[in-house]
């Protein structure tokens, strides 16, 4: 609950991510919807392929704030996407990561992490495995989360 204070007190959320193609597959567009102890929760990523540096944009909004946050810029390799950016803690600045791992056709593994010594270590502080499925009725493709261990809802 509370990043880079050691603590290992972890919240449970569930809910669903709506993955929408945009653009031929060079951006997505995500909505996530959850909910747990610490009550509802909206986000919203936007994606974005960029083809001269073969890398991604992740865009993140809480629908609180109203607001993009500081994209995180990365890439995947070997079935493995890392992404990361500099960002503000409590009037620090911290290193934010993001790995998006064990990627399957029907399944995939994210994790976010916070550093605040310049990258030498890490601390988890989201981690989620989304698992599709398919809703003909709709004809959309969701990515449901299983439990997910989120110690802060990131960038809010």
């Amino acid at each position: 609950m509370h990043p880079l204070t050691s603590s290992t007190t972890w919240i449970e959320y569930e809910g669903t991510t709506i993955v929408r193609k945009v653009w031929n597959g060079r951006a997505n567009l995500l909505e996530l919807e959850a909910d747990g102890p610490q009550g509802h929760f909206e986000g919203l990523s936007l994606r974005i392929y960029n083809p001269q540096s073969h890398q991604w944009s992740l865009n993140f909004s809480n629908s609180n704030g109203g607001t993009l946050s500081q994209p995180t810029i990365g890439e995947f390799k070997n079935k493995r996407g890392e992404f990361l950016d500099q960002e503000t803690l409590n009037g620090r600045a911290i290193y934010v990561r993001f790995v998006i791992s064990g990627i399957t056709p029907d399944s995939y593994r994210f994790e976010q992490a916070f550093s605040d010594d310049g990258g030498r270590t890490w601390e988890v502080n989201w981690i989620a495995t989304d698992t599709r499925v398919k809703d003909a009725s709709a004809k959309r493709t969701e990515l449901r989360h299983g439990k997910q261990r989120i110690a802060r809802l990131g960038h809010d």
